[in-house]
């Protein structure tokens, strides 16, 4: 009789244990699935694929999507728009003037003007086509002052064949003796672009002015809102104290989103 007792009170036990468990594996799993997944943060409202995101490239140390540098070795777009300045206020960005200071102008710019000053160097008329605006083209200035009305102005299309246009151009006039310059692509490109190593240049300045001689200074007038890359050397022998200063400027302007390449300025000391 107390061994029948035992057993119906063990039976009993084991069958409240048993409940109990049943009745915690239905909470924590029934219940947590009717209620569905806990809510994701959501940083904005355009999110995509995460997948989607790093497929393109273009992802910094912290995964984060980093703004499009605007252009390829061959000086296309290459899918990204914005720029490294994005979000940053406009009072911090401008100066007085309106024009973007020189630190938030290399921030910009830097990546573009490298692969540009570097495709002048070879030569490479295919890339520096691939950086021209498209509506703009890109104009030629021979000392300082840029004459919107008379400076010579090529399309991409025409780039592209710079090197090996044959035609002479008239380009302007030469400082002190006012005769015409009349070269091909080319001769320019050998005097009033590429006249020294400014791949490799003595300073580099972003919307800056090294060097003020005798022309007139309007740049910032002639292409407003524009970043203006400037390749300076102060000077390369000696017993001219300097007045054999040299720099190279190439103009970008924004363009749907972009940064295209819509002047070359040659500069140098002028009568």
């Amino acid at each position: 009789m107390k061994n029948t007792f035992k057993n119906i009170i063990a039976t009993i036990v084991i069958c409240a244990i048993v409940v109990c468990a049943a009745l915690l594996i239905y909470d924590r799993y029934v219940l947590e699935r009717d209620r569905g997944p806990a809510p994701q943060e959501q940083t904005d409202g355009n999110q995509v694929n995460d997948g989607e995101n790093q497929a393109d490239g273009n992802t910094d140390k912290n995964g984060t999507d980093e703004p499009g540098t605007g252009t390829d070795n061959n000086g296309g777009n290459d899918g990204g728009n914005g720029s490294p300045a994005d979000g940053i206020d406009r009072d911090q960005l401008y100066d007085e003037n309106g024009i973007i200071k020189p630190e938030y102008a290399e921030m910009i710019i830097k990546e573009t003007s490298d692969k540009v000053i570097l495709a002048l160097k070879a030569k490479d008329a295919q890339a520096i086509s691939g950086f021209v605006h498209p509506e703009k083209g890109l104009r030629f200035t021979p000392y300082t002052s840029v004459d919107l009305e008379r400076d010579l102005v090529f399309t991409a299309e025409e780039v592209k064949n710079f090197f090996t246009d044959k035609k002479k151009y008239m380009w302007g006039y030469y400082d002190g003796i006012g005769d015409e310059i009349i070269l091909t692509p080319a001769e320019y490109y050998d005097v009033f672009v590429y006249s020294n190593d400014f791949a490799d240049p003595e300073k580099i300045g972003y919307n800056e002015v090294f060097t003020y001689g005798n022309a007139v200074e309007n740049q910032f007038e002639a292409y407003p809102g524009a970043i203006i890359v400037e390749y300076y050397f102060s000077g390369f022998d000696p017993k001219y104290e300097g007045m054999d200063w040299q720099s190279l400027r190439l103009v970008f302007e924004e363009y749907e989103g972009d940064w295209k390449l819509s002047g070359i300025i040659h500069n140098q000391w002028t009568i």
